[in-house]
This record gives structure tokens, C-alpha cells and sequence, in this order.
């Protein structure tokens, strides 16, 4: 199983990023994944999730400004995320779950003022 992050970048406050994650040797359809993110000296969090009945649940930082879609054709799930802002600064990392927790490399977004 091989998760590929890829979509960071740096942006200033309000801008915008459009995050990938691809997968091979696992599905996401029918299987939990999520997105999460980790700042400089936090832990890890959640910033959305999607079901493995294909529903999206999000984070309260993230409602309104992040969406999670997903492409089964393409075995992709990007998530979308506006008017960002310097609290959002960090690794971004997609996991799917089966069985045990698969996680990508991590995809770095930085926002300044």
C-alpha cells in the first residue's frame, strides 16, 4: 500500500490549495480515510474524514473553508481548502484505514500573513 501526498505549497493568508492523495494497493471507496495535519511542536490532528460510506465529516477549523472529495475512478481524494490562514501552516498527511492505519508521506502547506 502506497499513499501519495502531494499539493502543498506556500500561500499567504486567504489564498487558496488544492491537496491529492493517491493510492495504490488499497482502495479508498469502501474504507476509512482521513486527512490530517501537524503544525510545528503539535501533535498531529484530524482536519477531515471521509466514511467508508462515502460521508465527509470535518473538523470545526475546517468547515466552511476545507471540502473532501474524492474521485474513485482515479483512486484520489483531494481536499479542497480556501481562505487559508497562518494556523493552517503545516505537514499534511493522508491515512486510510484496513485493518491497520496507511499513511503518506506528508505534503507541507504554508501560510503567511
Amino acid at each position: 500500500v502506497q499513499l501519495q501526498a502531494s499539493g502543498g505549497g506556500a500561500v499567504q493568508t486567504g489564498g487558496s490549495l488544492r491537496l491529492s492523495c493517491a493510492a495504490t494497493g488499497i482502495l479508498f471507496s469502501g474504507n476509512f480515510m482521513g486527512w490530517y495535519r501537524q503544525a510545528p511542536g503539535k501533535a498531529r490532528e484530524l482536519v477531515a474524514q471521509l466514511t467508508s460510506a462515502g460521508n465527509t465529516n470535518y473538523k470545526d477549523f475546517a468547515k466552511g473553508r476545507f471540502t473532501l472529495t474524492h474521485d474513485d475512478a482515479q483512486n484520489t481524494v483531494h481536499l479542497q481548502m480556501n481562505s487559508l490562514n497562518p494556523e493552517d501552516t503545516g505537514v499534511y498527511y493522508c491515512s486510510v484505514i484496513r485493518g491497520q492505519v496507511y499513511w503518506g508521506q506528508g505534503t507541507l502547506v504554508t501560510v503567511s500573513s
